[in-house]
């Protein structure tokens, strides 16, 4: 059976931590913030957490990580 391939698109996006979860990127950061708050916007920056319901998936996909 051969290796497991390592999505590269998910490579790109999500960051492994030390403790087994994953950071990445906020969502709804591209355009139409005149729709949002300065808090709003002020929250969105830099990355957080992955959902712990998802970990398990990315773990699979990002396997080689």
């Amino acid at each position: 059976m051969p290796k497991m391939k390592t999505n590269r698109a998910s490579a790109k996006r999500f960051k492994k931590t030390a403790s087994g979860g994953f950071k990445a990127g906020q969502a709804f950061t591209s355009h139409r913030f005149h729709g949002k708050t300065k808090k709003q916007r002020r929250q969105l920056r830099g990355t957080a957490m992955m959902n712990k319901v998802n970990v398990k998936r990315y773990t699979k996909i990002l396997s080689n990580l």
